[in-house]
């Protein structure tokens, strides 16, 4: 209850009877703030290593340890990000998939370099994303909300992308993966990728690099940023036994008993992060109708966030270890 006072005196609240819905303004003011401080100084930072299982490969073959990182979003000064990301070394991968998204400053490849050091050398792949050419920029938060929070990009903002897929091929010996295809050697296994570059920006040319799998490879995978269906369609259709993506950053903010909010692209938003099915027509429909051809899509929620929208909310930070097994 407000209590005018005489002229003079202060006036006060007397708060054993405030009025309720004053209590439930400040109790819902008082939740927003400490959930904001939780997204943006705690859980943004509590990164987890997910581990999934693809059972794809010939019968009888030796499993191959995968290691996925995406949407790392660098600056150089998150020492405590690229520290826990040379630690994924110590998993002892066969394979090493970059899906894209590393920086988010004009000085982040050498820190990139540093983080992802103890994995050059292991077979890997990489395809890019828009903020592998393009610097983030402030914008409404309100934007991640929308269904395609796309802006014009800046060539002004336009990331040193030259360096980075440099230090990719040159240092790490990893295939350049964007809209190409191309082959490894792992386990005595013969591996055929195809990938596009970052659909986000319009950038994915499949059309060039579309084709079912050569007759002697064992194993056929596609890798993207952006999980547009156009590109999950056309890879389907080609026959790959599985897709590997990231961009969505699992939706970034989840509410309990519903998930993402959104997914930054077409995809539907119950395959906003982890391990689902996938076929021409797939969106929106549950993984357990998959025909039993359906390769598997596994999309990375990553492991940063713009420096712009420095929060998370019900989706940890996260790299994927994904072992592939033979088919039962």
């Amino acid at each position: 209850m407000y209590r005018f006072s005489p002229k003079g005196q202060s006036t006060t609240w007397k708060t054993d009877s405030m009025h309720p819905l004053v209590r439930a303004i400040t109790a819902t003011g008082a939740f927003g703030a400490s959930g904001l401080a939780y997204a943006s100084l705690i859980e943004r930072n509590a990164f987890v290593l997910r581990r999934f299982t693809m059972p794809i490969l010939p019968r009888g073959a030796d499993r191959i340890r995968v290691v996925q990182m995406s949407d790392l979003h660098l600056v150089p000064r998150q020492e405590r990000k690229i520290q826990w990301v040379r630690r994924l070394a110590d998993f002892r991968p066969d394979l090493v998939i970059n899906t894209g998204d590393n920086l988010a400053h004009m000085e982040a490849v050498p820190a990139v370099a540093r983080a992802l050091e103890p994995l050059y050398g292991i077979p890997g792949v990489f395809a890019l994303g828009s903020n592998d050419y393009y610097a983030p920029r402030a914008k409404s938060p309100a934007r991640y909300l929308l269904p395609d929070s796309r802006q014009p990009m800046d060539e002004d903002r336009r990331l040193p992308v030259g360096k980075l897929i440099e230090s990719f091929t040159r240092d790490a010996g990893w295939l350049d993966l964007n809209n190409a295809r191309g082959k490894l050697s792992i386990g005595g296994l013969d591996l055929e990728f195809v990938g596009v570059d970052d659909p986000h920006l319009d950038r994915d040319r499949y059309d060039e690099v579309a084709g079912p799998p050569a007759g002697a490879s064992d194993l056929f995978l596609g890798v993207v940023h952006a999980p547009y269906v156009r590109v999950l369609d056309a890879m389907a259709a080609d026959g790959v036994d599985a897709i590997i993506a990231g961009h969505t950053h699992g939706g970034q903010l989840c509410l309990p008993g519903y998930g993402a909010l959104v997914t930054n692209c077409d995809l539907d938003r119950s395959r906003a992060k982890g391990l689902s099915r996938w076929w021409v027509g797939a969106n929106g429909i549950p993984s357990a109708q998959a025909p039993t051809e359906a390769p598997y899509l596994h999309v990375s929620a990553g492991l940063g966030t713009s420096p712009f929208a420095p929060v998370r909310f019900g989706c940890r930070p996260e790299a994927s270890l994904i072992t592939l097994v033979p088919r039962a």
